[in-house]
């Protein structure tokens, strides 16, 4: 009898787990949700977060508040999220960043793979090289001839040490055989106003970041990091055109903390994937070269583990290194 009964008490234990879970998953979100964007506003992770949770708001019913905590290339505010309870009111809202800074930091408070749970990739996206116009140069061929006879005196900026920006530069330099000096800055968005402001004279960024100034025509575009030429700008050539080989794109993405339970997880990853591919937001995505994009949660464990292990290799060939 007693092991009848311990069967019967296990699967009693079981039956309301998994309907603690499904009532978990039918309520939530009960309350507001934090949406921990890592780079300053204007950036392309902060565009590509504003407009899916927008869209997830409408669809809920419920308020997801964007709350930007930039810094040390997002890991003030990846920090913040891993170490935030894990009921699915932390969300984070990351680029491949995340996995470059495991190999740049020698100590993290965080560890990339397991602090996190990755919910989907929202957005992939494609950098464009842009000069300030005082430089004399329209074409890639052009930039990389006048680095090489002023080596060291072009300057490029970036989202930080080991941010998109900086590692497609240092990809960009160490290809073309060229030597810049690297600036770093806040975020992507002030890394391409100082661009367009002449305080440096490249930046090889997210379009969506460049989008403002190219408009401006304060800066002059001269290459996508693609391996095609982008729908929106067909007229400017790949950097692969006159660097063969040469690829730096990047995705955005959705997490939250470790723990967070799996109908949670299972909840955003469907109310994302009907956001990134809604019709408004596809249309906001592709005026500034972003691709929808969406997988399972495990697919993205699949991912950020593959990036994980290219990145180490990027960040080597880069020398970046923060103590």
């Amino acid at each position: 009898m007693s092991v009848l009964r311990s069967i019967a008490l296990s699967g009693s234990i079981v039956l309301i787990t998994c309907g603690l879970a499904l009532a978990q998953d039918q309520s939530y979100p009960s309350r507001p949700v934090r949406v921990v964007v890592v780079f300053p506003p204007a950036g392309a992770t902060d565009i590509v977060g504003r407009l899916a949770f927008q869209k997830v708001s409408e669809q809920l019913g419920q308020q997801f508040i964007i709350d930007n905590r930039a810094g040390a290339g997002g890991t003030i505010g990846a920090a913040l999220a891993a170490k935030s309870p894990p009921d699915g009111y932390t969300v984070m809202v990351y680029s491949t960043t995340l996995v470059a800074n495991a190999h740049i930091y020698r100590k993290l408070p965080y560890d990339a793979l397991t602090d996190f749970i990755g919910i989907t990739p929202l957005a992939r996206l494609v950098g464009v090289l842009s000069v300030h116009p005082s430089l004399p140069v329209r074409t890639v061929k052009e930039f990389v001839a006048l680095a090489k006879a002023r080596p060291g005196e072009i300057s490029y900026g970036s989202a930080g040490i080991g941010a998109y920006q900086h590692l497609a530069g240092s990809l960009f330099a160490s290809m073309a055989r060229i030597n810049m000096v690297h600036v770093p800055y806040k975020g992507g968005g002030p890394a391409a106003t100082a661009t367009a402001a002449g305080e440096v004279q490249a930046l090889l960024t997210p379009i969506a970041e460049a989008l403002p100034h190219m408009n401006s025509k304060r800066v002059r575009p001269i290459g996508v990091s693609s391996d095609r030429r982008v729908p929106l700008y067909p007229q400017l050539p790949t950097i692969a055109e006159t660097l063969p080989g040469f690829e730096f794109t990047s995705w955005m993405g959705s997490f939250v903390p470790a723990g967070t339970p799996r109908p949670i997880v299972d909840k955003l990853n469907a109310e994302l994937k009907k956001a990134v591919f809604s019709p408004g937001v596809v249309k906001n995505f592709n005026a500034q070269s972003l691709d929808p994009m969406h997988m399972s949660a495990d697919d993205f464990a699949k991912l950020l583990k593959a990036d994980y292990d290219k990145y180490k290799e990027v960040v080597r060939l880069s020398g970046a290194r923060i103590e």
